[in-house]
């Protein structure tokens, strides 16, 4: 299902295209490295007795069919996503699952919900890309029943999170146009707790709090250069570099990642935010 009407057309054109072309091609390495954060709100969802979930910024919806696994027969989870591709991926993943998650492709700042259809309205790192995020949370509150709770994970600092720049502070000297984290929607958006709290308090939420979260994420070490070539700034230049700039940067950047490694598997610590507030 879609509905494309949206109020962020430059994100609209990333996750329309090249970024859903990155995340549908790394989608193995993400949702096993970030199961932790999966099954974190699935638990959340199956301890509230959730019956109807919103999981917003989807992606290709482990998550929304982890929430679906857990509440079903009785609930029912919804994945809302802007990427149309990544929401026909889920849709796929599904099918081959027999999951009973449903998907929609669509703003979730300008989607027209129902009023008041929602318990539990969840986010595994989906909500920093938004063009007026009052806005878009205060539909999200327009869609939550009265007293439906918010869970949403977003990321800490860029400090916080060496682990999300070592590829461009290698690949920086061989990459002169790279692009600059932060200024505007994107990973590290939501950052500063307060400032998530004013736009919540400001969209109508209560309740509101924020507790850090460190999850040790992991996935085999064999699957670097998947990673590395698809993902974050470095990744959004290698699509459109040449085979010979590719692997020059590759070598380069793989030996920043060496003190990731242990064993088999690239180990990291994912700083974040679990920020829940009430409707």
């Amino acid at each position: 299902m879609s509905d494309m009407n949206t109020a962020n057309p430059d994100m609209a054109a990333l996750w329309n295209g090249p970024g859903a072309r990155s995340w549908i091609a790394a989608q193995a390495v993400l949702d096993q490295a970030f199961h932790g954060f999966e099954a974190l709100l699935a638990d959340m969802a199956a301890e509230a007795g959730a019956r109807a979930v919103l999981d917003v910024g989807c992606g290709t919806g482990a998550t929304t069919r982890a929430i679906a696994r857990r509440i079903a027969p009785d609930g029912t989870a919804l994945g809302l996503d802007l990427s149309a591709p990544m929401i026909g991926h889920a849709e796929k993943l599904a099918e081959m699952e027999g999951s009973p998650a449903r998907f929609l492709a669509g703003d979730a700042q300008t989607h027209n919900f129902p009023a008041a259809g929602f318990d539990l309205i969840v986010s595994r790192f989906g909500v920093m890309f938004f063009s007026g995020p009052v806005d878009a949370f205060a539909n999200l509150r327009h869609a939550a029943k009265p007293g439906a709770a918010l869970a949403m994970l977003s990321w800490r600092s860029i400090e916080e999170n060496p682990f999300m720049t070592v590829a461009e502070r290698a690949a920086a000297p061989l990459l002169p146009d790279l692009p600059k984290r932060g200024g505007g929607p994107g990973q590290f958006a939501f950052a500063d707790r307060e400032h998530v709290h004013g736009i919540l308090n400001a969209a109508g939420w209560t309740d509101i709090s924020s507790d850090a979260l460190d999850m040790r994420c992991a996935f085999p070490a064999e699957a670097l250069d998947t990673y590395l070539s698809l993902m974050g700034p470095v990744g959004q230049l290698l699509a459109k570099s040449d085979d010979a700039t590719r692997d020059r940067v590759l070598s380069a950047i793989r030996d920043g990642f060496s003190e990731y490694i242990s064993g088999p598997d690239i180990q990291f610590t994912a700083a974040c935010w679990l920020t829940r507030a009430t409707a």
